[in-house]
């Protein structure tokens, strides 16, 4: 399993209080980047995006802890469950992305290299 621990930063909230739930998915971005950018560099999409919002987090909560862990991979994607955990560890998101990986010349998805996936796998063990 990947994982990654981001700060809350002030701009996150919203006039709730709360990280604003279209952050969570920034904070996906820079797990995903951490786990895959050093493989596929910045030439991946997120597909589909799957979220289950379970508890709220606050400024105050000071970090979250962002895991993510490869169920799938395909021709040209892969599927990774991912969460976002409070401080504690109680869950506050759980969810899926598919990301696809990318050719940015031919603008359209790309075959993922063996080498690509298991050095994916190689990073979530590590």
């Amino acid at each position: 399993m990947f994982e990654r621990r981001i700060p809350i930063r002030y701009r996150d909230t919203d006039a709730l209080g709360h990280v604003n739930n279209a952050v969570y998915l920034t904070y996906l971005e820079e797990l995903l980047l951490g786990w895959l950018g050093p493989v596929l560099g910045d030439d991946f999409v997120s597909a589909r995006v799957e979220l289950d919002f379970r508890s709220e987090l606050r400024y105050d909560d000071g970090e979250v802890t962002a895991r993510a862990s490869l169920e799938a991979v395909g021709r040209s994607s892969l599927t990774a469950a991912v969460s976002i955990e409070r401080p504690g560890g109680e869950v506050s998101l759980a969810g899926r992305v598919v990301v696809v990986a990318w050719d940015p010349v031919e603008r359209r998805s790309r075959p993922i290299t063996e080498e690509e996936k298991n050095e994916v796998r190689r990073r979530q063990d590590s």
